[in-house]
Formats: structure tokens, sequence, C-alpha cells
């Protein structure tokens, strides 16, 4: 792509994007190999670890353009330096990415530190991000703040030194004969009585997908993963719609420029505080009450359409608030969806799993962003502009959004009630069996 935009190698439009298909591919490879690591190394707080693993991802488009802004490179230079930073970055790390075993009584520091610097690296960015729209930042100022923040994102790789210290070590191989991963574990003893019910897919309990034994054509035959991917394309679909659509949004309600960059700026702090929120809180309700996470998908749906309703109002200050909302309820979806992925249909393939149903995320929002806003937006904007002002423009896809997501969180709701059971005898009862080693 570099090659093609610096004039070294000019590609057309078709090669432009094969390109862009292989970057995107290369990372969702990255994001899957991390999330997948981690959640077997962590799996009595996968949401938590999950939602900081999304939410960094989140926050990256967020740290790119910070460092673009202080650096002051081309467009040009700034594509190869995409292309050569994170490359070189996996490469260097990849080795340490991979599965140990781990307890929670020692791993919980390390991941509350991690916690801990991912909300301040997301308070500290938008605190830069509003500041560097209200004020006139000079350059040294900048410079001096991007520093601040280049070291508090480096600065997980301290607490990553401090758990490898040999006496923790030590310590944890002493007693790894006694540590049997959550996953992998038998269920407890009060969910025995479960034993004879029918596949989980269905509508009963089943114990088979806790033994980790469903492969993607499996879990594709069951109805959980269909209730699972029509929730994910009503919120992630709908979420896509707003973000792609937000500076347009802007324009046609009458914010200026200034405005709708802030916005579109601050879309990423949503996002991460969604995913890291999501995570953390499902996480909190599960291991205090068995709570499925199913539950909390439903719930951020219905918090999302209100999100919509209040954009397609077109008042004041509806933009600022409604995508606020969805912002954060478009993050939860993505801290939510692997977790059930992983406790429904088990960790063998969780890998291919979640990604088929990450699918949902570009056909629901190919369908409201081209078919719904696309095709309203043409329809309301006069013959003979392109452009489209008032509080028409958008309010009857926005409306049409909110609808798509009350019905995504009922369908959330079904999938809650026909996981409840399985949730509280099997994955509550291994949780706690656990924590108890």
């Amino acid at each position: 792509m570099w090659l093609a935009v610096a004039g070294i190698a000019p590609a057309p439009l078709p090669l432009m994007c094969v390109y862009m298909l292989l970057a995107a591919q290369a990372q969702t490879f990255f994001n899957t190999a991390d999330v997948v690591s981690a959640v077997e190394n962590f799996p009595d707080r996968r949401g938590t670890l999950i939602g900081i693993m999304k939410g960094f991802l989140g926050l990256s488009g967020a740290i790119l353009v910070q460092l673009y802004r202080t650096l002051h490179i081309d467009p040009t230079r700034f594509i190869l330096m995409l292309a050569i930073l994170p490359t070189a970055i996996t490469l260097l790390l990849m080795y340490f990415v991979d599965v140990h075993n781990t307890h929670e009584r020692y791993n919980k520091k390390f991941l509350d530190a991690f916690s801990l610097i991912a909300v301040t690296v997301a308070t500290y960015l938008m605190i830069i991000i509003i500041c560097d729209q209200v004020f006139t930042i000079r350059s040294a100022v900048q410079s001096v703040c991007f520093v601040i923040l280049l070291l508090l994102v480096l600065s997980p790789v301290a607490v990553a030194l401090k758990a490898q210290k040999p006496e923790s070590m030590q310590h944890e191989e002493s007693t790894s004969e006694q540590r049997i991963g959550l996953l992998r574990e038998e269920v407890a003893e009060g969910s025995d009585s479960a034993g004879s019910s029918t596949a989980l897919g269905g509508s009963n309990l089943d114990l088979s997908a806790g033994k980790e034994n469903l492969n993607v054509l499996q879990a594709m035959g069951k109805l959980n993963f269909w209730l699972l991917f029509l929730a994910m394309a009503c919120g992630m679909g709908s979420g896509l719609a707003t973000v792609n659509n937000i500076s347009q949004i802007g324009g046609s309600l009458g914010y200026t420029s200034k405005e709708t960059s802030t916005l579109v700026s601050l879309w990423s702090i949503w996002n991460f505080s969604g995913r890291f929120g999501a995570g953390f809180i499902s996480d909190h309700f599960l291991r205090q009450r068995g709570v499925g996470r199913p539950f909390f998908i439903g719930a951020t749906l219905l918090i999302m359409s209100v999100g919509h309703v209040i954009i397609s109002s077109g008042l004041a200050a509806s933009l600022y608030i409604g995508s606020v909302l969805v912002g954060l309820c478009y993050g939860c979806q993505w801290a939510l969806m692997p977790s059930i992925t992983s406790e429904i249909f088990g960790l063998n393939h969780f890998g291919t799993i979640f990604n088929m149903v990450a699918v949902a995320s570009p056909v629901g929002s190919y369908i409201l962003s081209v078919r719904v806003v696309g095709y309203i937006y043409d329809m309301e904007s006069p013959p003979d502009e392109h452009a489209c002002q008032g509080k028409h423009c958008f309010a009857l896809s926005f409306f049409i959004m909110a609808c798509v997501c009350l019905f995504g969180s009922a369908v959330a709701f079904v999938l809650f009630i026909r996981t409840r059971k399985f949730y509280r005898q099997v994955v509550y009862a291994r949780l706690k069996s656990f924590l108890e080693k």
C-alpha cells in the first residue's frame, strides 16, 4: 500500500482493496492469538482480560493519531511507519504469547495493575483530545504529552517483568500439580444432575460444551450460535453505522467540523470504556451471583436503542449524548461476545468460532449503513445536491436502528434464558470450585 501511495508501484483500486484485505486479516490473526491465549491464562477473569485486550485495540487508533500529530510526518511516511512498526513489535514479542499455568491468588494483583494502567491511559487520552480541541497546544507541549503517553503505554511491561520474578515462578511451580485449568475441570457435584440434559444448543443444557468438544460446524448447528450472531449483528452493525456516518450527521445538524472531529476522536474512548467496563462488570456478577453474560448484551442493546433515539431526535447536544451511549454499548459487545463464545462452545475451537460470530459485524454494518442509512439519506437529500441539511436526514434511519437494537436485545434475553441454567450449574459451579483451590 505504501508503494502505491508513494507512486513507486501504482496500483488500481481492486489491488488496493486486496492490500487492505491483507492488512485487516493480519490484524485479526494478532487479535485472535492474543485473546485466545489470554482466556486460557485467566479462565476465571476472562471478561476483564478480554475487555483490556479489546480496549487497547480500540485505543490504538487514538494513540496513533497522537503519534501522527506529534511527529508531523507526511501521510505517505506515516503509512510506511504503520507497515513497519506493528510488524516489528509483533515479531519481537510474539514469543511471549503462550499459555501458562496460573492461579487466581497470584495473578489477580497483576491483572488489577493492568486494569489500572488501561483506565489511566484512556483517561489521559481523553484529556489530551479535549484539550487539543479547546486550546491551541504548542509543539513542545504536545511532544511532552506524547512522551508521557508513551511511558503509560509501555508501563505494562514493568508489570509483566514483576510477575515473572523467580520467587513467584518457584511458588507456582511447587503447586502446579494441584492446579487444574478452570475450563478443563469436571463439573462440580451440584451440576451432576444436569449431566443427562440434551445439547446446550438445543432447549436444555449441554455439558459437552463445557468439555470443549464443539468445533465450528457443530457450534453453527446450535440455535444459541445464531441467537448470539443475530444479537451481535444488531448491536455491532448499528454501532458501526453510527461511527461511519457521524461526520455527516454532525454536518446535517449544523455542527462545525471541529466539533465532529472531536466526536470521532472521543469515540475510541467510549469504545474502550464499554469494552473494559462490560468485561469487568460481567465478571463481577458472574463470580458473585452466577449471572450469565448474555444478560448484559441484552441490557446494553436496550441502552444503545436509547442512544439511537436521542440521535434521531436532532435536539441540541443530542449527537454528543447519543454518541456516548452508542459508543459505550458498541464497545460492550466486543468484550461480551468472545467471553460468551468461550463459555458456551468451549476453547478447543474458540478462535474460529468467535471470529465466525464476529462476521455479524460487517454483515450488520452493510445492511444498516448502506441499505438503511445510505438509502434514506439519498432519499432525503435534494435532487440537485449531494448533501442533506436538517434533522430529517437521519431521523428515520436512527429510529429504525433503535428498533433493530430493541429486537437484538430481545434476542439476547432469549439467549440469556436458554443459557441461565448452564451458567448457574456449570460455569458458576466450576468458578467456585476453581477459586476454592
